[in-house]
């Protein structure tokens, strides 16, 4: 037992406050996100354990690890303060402020240009509610990473969650106007074959396969060229540089091509698609903060993406 003969008067903030330290990886961290003190994040960790009467972390010099007490009441924390907030915009009705922590994580290139955005507006007109946004660069383990919704590009294949497509995207092979004016505009799939192509290493073994389809056949073409990377911020600037040609969402490429630093090639072929996702877990009764923020995600995301030409 956690308690060891101690009565047990933990307090809604105390669950709060260490799911913070759980999920965090130092108290300095800790004391960041809280705007706290280093000290007084350490006293008050103190202070919860010997009310519990257990150890919670192993404070090491380099991170803080969880005891098996302190996994356990994190574990128990987090459905805990989610059935509270769920109860109080139960009782609140339709028009209540949202309440709890809503926990988002995005890609780095995609969250920071549109979700970051969303995020700050839905913040101000939600200001009761606590929102702590992530960027990761590698797909989560979405059901244990602590993770209230999760924003993707592309499928998802775990049946376990909830995946409400909040955008339609396509992915599009383009070129800077400088580039094709000096190799030429390929025609067919095939014609990549010749031309020097920036390839994106991020999650996928087979980066240098691009797929194609054109009435209801597949069309494959292994790509090469002189620029690699892995970092999709990177491989735009190779491409609008002029260096190649390059395979990217249409989310990423749209201002370029738009403005007309970019255009579009193979425009007769399908590329897989792409559609945006706001993924969260099945759950009895999905909570409100989750149901207003997908809904707001997909009434902005809709308005930016809806009616413009592939």
């Amino acid at each position: 037992m956690l308690t060891k003969g101690k009565e047990l008067a933990t307090t809604s903030e105390d669950l709060r406050f260490f799911t913070h330290v759980a999920r965090l990886t130092s108290l300095t961290e800790v004391a960041r996100e809280l705007g706290l003190s280093l000290p007084a994040v350490s006293k008050r960790l103190t202070q919860l354990e010997e009310k519990l009467g257990v150890q919670l972390v192993r404070r090491t010099t380099r991170r803080l690890e969880l005891t098996p007490e302190g996994l356990l009441y994190a574990e128990g924390a987090e459905p805990i303060l989610s059935q509270l907030a769920q109860l109080e915009e139960e009782l609140g009705g339709e028009s209540a402020m949202l309440h709890g922590t809503l926990h988002i994580n995005a890609s780095f290139g995609f969250g920071r240009r549109y979700v970051a955005p969303l995020v700050s507006d839905f913040a101000a007109q939600h200001p009761a509610l606590t929102l702590n946004l992530q960027l990761s660069s590698q797909p989560l383990n979405f059901l244990n990473a602590g993770i209230d919704v999760d924003i993707r590009v592309g499928s998802v294949p775990d049946s376990r969650l909830i995946a409400r497509r909040i955008a339609a995207n396509y992915r599009v092979v383009c070129a800077s106007p400088d580039y094709l004016a000096r190799y030429g505009v390929p025609q067919r799939v095939e014609d990549l074959a010749q031309h020097n192509c920036i390839v994106l290493r991020q999650h996928e073994s087979d980066a240098a396969i691009w797929r194609f389809s054109k009435a209801g056949k597949e069309h494959r073409q292994k790509v090469q060229g002189s620029l690699t990377t892995n970092d999709g911020e990177v491989a735009m600037r190779l491409a609008l540089d002029g260096h190649g040609l390059i395979l990217r969402s249409w989310w990423d490429a749209r201002e370029a091509i738009l403005a007309g630093k970019l255009v579009q090639v193979l425009t007769s072929y399908q590329l897989p698609s792409a559609d945006i996702y706001a993924v969260y877990a099945h759950s009895r009764q999905t909570p409100k903060r989750i149901r207003c923020f997908t809904d707001y995600l997909h009434e902005r995301f809709e308005a930016l993406f809806t009616d413009e030409k592939k």
